[in-house]
């Protein structure tokens, strides 16, 4: 599992990623990734290993650090990521050497245990007539009425209606709430967008959904910015967080205290939302 960035008063405070709960295998190539985490570790643990990152591509990877009198270089993934046990003679950039030969395997096994935990954590749905999905972070009603032409959502009564028979195929209603969930990401994600970028004074280039399993959002260097559909589930201030987090980035492509600033002068609220989602509760996302 993925480590989380440090608070912004860190001094280690430039790493890319973010305490969010959501697991699986890192992408390719986007940049300053908003990446799932388990609770924060401090930057030297009781056990003297000491917390650090190495940046691939745009891919920036955490570990913890150990050295010992061990003859090799170990590694280890658990819940807590990466962790690298080294012998004391060996230099820093023999062990990020030894990290970059070995990526390809340090990602599959970080994938595998995020699947695992994914899987033990996140509740099936059982798709018929009365089901319920998160939306907004609150939970709606699924009504199967074929008599409707058109999806309806009704806001006062929290009721998604479909224009589907009772007995419709669970798979076909699974379709249909997923694409109404992304319809709604994409009009509300974009009017957040545009409602901070304004604040902030800046512009992006592009915009577009994500269904990555591993990372909330993204933005590139050159303006694109990418957010994940199932932050539909979640509060509106934690959409805006993350929106915000992105755009900051268009102005400090990093995690260093300027950029939590700046982050800080659209969304002050900020450090509240985190903590938020460090301990939101795994029942507001189902398994879509």
């Amino acid at each position: 599992m993925l480590k989380p960035v440090p608070p912004p008063d860190s001094a280690s405070a430039d790493n890319r990623q973010l305490d969010l709960p959501l697991f699986a295998a890192p992408e390719a190539t986007p940049a300053t990734p908003m990446e799932a985490a388990p609770s924060p570790l401090p930057s030297t643990a009781p056990d003297g290993s000491k917390r650090r990152s190495l940046t691939l591509g745009t891919q920036t990877l955490p570990y913890q650090l150990k050295r010992s009198s061990r003859r090799s270089i170990g590694f280890a993934i658990d819940s807590n990521g990466l962790s690298i046990t080294a012998p004391r003679w060996v230099t820093l950039t023999e062990i990020e050497n030894a990290i970059i030969g070995k990526q390809r395997w340090i990602f599959a096994k970080l994938s595998e245990w995020q699947t695992r935990v994914e899987q033990r954590a996140l509740p099936r749905i059982e798709w018929k007539d009365g089901t319920q999905v998160p939306y907004l972070g609150r939970p709606v009603s699924v009504v199967l009425d074929a008599s409707h032409s058109v999806p309806g959502f009704d806001a006062h009564e929290a009721r998604l209606t479909l224009p589907l028979p009772p007995n419709a195929d669970p798979q076909q209603i699974k379709d249909r709430v997923q694409g109404w969930l992304q319809s709604e990401a994409t009009r509300l994600f974009g009017e957040r967008l545009a409602l901070y970028a304004e604040r902030l004074g800046v512009s992006y280039r592009t915009y577009a959904l994500s269904a990555a399993a591993t990372r909330w959002g993204s933005c590139s260097s050159d303006g694109k910015i990418r957010l994940n559909w199932r932050l539909i589930h979640f509060p509106l201030p934690v959409i805006d967080y993350v929106v915000a987090h992105e755009l900051a980035h268009l102005k400090e492509m990093n995690h260093s205290p300027r950029f939590w600033q700046t982050v800080e002068s659209i969304f002050p609220e900020f450090r509240q939302v985190r903590q938020t989602l460090k301990r939101h509760p795994p029942e507001l996302l189902p398994t879509l």
